[in-house]
């Protein structure tokens, strides 16, 4: 297969193209959030109530699906014109979104709208190895994470100001005009790539990886809704590990496999991947469901509860500033992934105290502690394993670890809702359900007596404090894989330049 390399952008290019690819990432994540609090209403509208979890599972879906595909089209024919692709798809998706008649029709959208979506993460993420050298790839992957913490608290605010204040539609409207201004600046400012590949598109492998990412998404997003043990979600995971066992095999018979094999053989890419799965695991656990804990339990709207969280945004933004700034150094990216990882234990286990009475300060304190942690984790990651393989496999590398990522947030979303749902529901099985209250809904408690509503309260603190403790040992985890990672020394400074050979003992030949 021929490189695709990209012609390298001058300093005032790196600026502009840093803020078109940053207003990208900021609309794919944002619209993994701010359709949250739009559900309810868009179910009332468009009279979907038993089907409306689609509407979030089908962008995941497709998403995650697309991802691998995405990066390594991207390494054969060139990053810059599959961005511009994914992100006009991603913005004709949302005008079908808004406009949508009925729920089908907007599902549908939404699968289309993911399929643009993941290409314009794991583009971006390949791009920045594109646009600059490997000491710097640190610093900057540290903005996209940020705007990563930053969509995950505004996401749902702007999805209830739109809701309340004008319509549901609104959510995929405003992607329009911050898109294509993102559109008109990266087409101009994104480095044109310079040769092209012979190598014909998986396929193949590309059907059996987005097969593998449809049951896995499935089965974390529906498991606990049609039970872990229906025969559907049984038969998903059990379909899901045989096309898993296969995949391997099928990579293997082709010339440019959409995963090369010998990436997965590289210790730094599995266990960098490894260790995105369960930091984005621990992370969205803390990111979807503390916003629940601070509306439910302290009684405060959506918005207070989006200012409440600003210690663990401003713990993020800052640990992934600095964190990126010392990535630079190789020696220091396994010290980074400790620290970050630690920390984030620490931040997992001090939310694993948390109850009704818990005051600001405390959860202040408690929050700014998890922020630090997991600001430190997700790009050095991204950067440890771009750094590992050749320029023309970046974008196959970056969609590994964007693929991991994917998962392990829906792992986590999955997991923690389970453990949250079974032990509230364990801990008031004893309250009338007089009233309108059901345990499988904590929104309900308002509508108990007061003088059973504490206990309530004090049910739905613990179970959320009980679920942290649960989760807690996915980071040990990921600690323990990062005492083995050993992380290439890249000295190219000239961007899309493999290191020499010599100096990169994991590299992986390229397809």
């Amino acid at each position: 297969m021929a490189r695709t390399q990209s012609s390298s952008p001058r300093a005032g290019g790196v600026a502009a193209a840093m803020s078109a690819l940053i207003l990208a990432v900021l609309l794919a994540a944002l619209d993994q959030t701010i359709v949250s609090t739009a559900l309810p209403r868009i179910a009332e509208d468009l009279n979907g109530f038993d089907d409306i979890a689609w509407v979030s599972a089908a962008y995941l879906l497709a998403s995650t699906a697309v991802t691998p595909l995405w990066g390594k089209l991207g390494d054969m024919f060139g990053r810059k014109r599959l961005y511009l692709a994914s992100t006009t798809i991603f913005l004709a998706a949302s005008v079908a979104c808004g406009l949508a008649p009925n729920l089908l029709e907007l599902i549908g959208a939404r699968v289309l709208q993911g399929v643009g979506g993941g290409g314009m993460i794991v583009l971006t993420f390949a791009l920045v190895g594109d646009i600059v050298a490997p000491s710097e790839r640190g610093r900057y992957q540290g903005m996209f994470g940020s705007v990563y913490g930053v969509a995950s608290i505004v996401g749902p605010l702007l999805g209830g100001v739109f809701t309340d204040q004008l319509s549901w539609r609104w959510a995929f409207l405003v992607n329009l005009p911050v898109g294509v201004v993102a559109l008109a600046i990266a087409a101009r400012a994104l480095p044109a790539a310079t040769r092209g590949a012979k190598a014909r598109i998986d396929y193949l492998g590309a059907t059996v990886l987005a097969a593998i990412a449809t049951g896995l998404v499935l089965v974390t997003s529906f498991g606990e809704r049609w039970g872990w043990g229906s025969p559907a979600i049984v038969g998903l995971i059990a379909a899901t590990v045989v096309l898993a066992v296969l995949l391997v095999p099928v990579e293997r018979r082709v010339t440019a496999p959409v995963l090369p094999p010998a990436m997965l053989a590289s210790p730094t890419v599995v266990f960098s991947s490894l260790i995105a799965f369960f930091a984005n695991a621990a992370m969205f656990s803390v990111l979807v469901y503390l916003p629940t804990y601070l509306q439910i339990v302290h009684g405060v709207s959506a918005t207070l509860s989006g200012i409440s969280m600003l210690p663990l945004v401003a713990g993020l933004v800052v640990s992934q500033s600095l964190a990126g700034r010392w990535a630079a150094h190789a020696d220091r990216l396994r010290m980074i992934l400790l620290a970050g990882l630690g920390a984030n234990l620490a931040g997992l286990l001090l939310l694993g105290t948390i109850g009704a009475a818990t005051n600001t300060l405390v959860l202040s304190v408690y929050f700014l502690v998890t922020g630090v942690g997991i600001g430190m984790v997700p790009m050095v990651v991204l950067t440890t394993v771009q750094n590992s393989v050749p320029a023309a496999d970046l974008g196959a590398a970056s969609a590994v670890v964007t693929f991991a990522r994917s998962i392990g947030a829906a792992f986590g979303v999955a997991v923690f809702g389970t453990l949250l749902n079974t032990g509230f529901a364990d801990r008031t099985r004893g309250l009338p359900a007089g009233g309108g209250f059901d345990a499988a809904r904590p929104d309900t408690i308002g509508r108990l007596p007061a003088a059973l509503r504490d206990t309530a309260l004090d049910a739905f603190a613990h179970a959320t404090a009980t679920g942290y403790l649960w989760i807690a040992p996915t980071l040990a985890v990921g600690i323990l894989l990062a005492l083995f990672l050993r992380p290439s020394r890249r000295t190219e400074e000239t961007p899309g330049v493999p290191a020499p050979a010599a100096e990169d003992k994991d590299t992986v030949p390229a397809a």
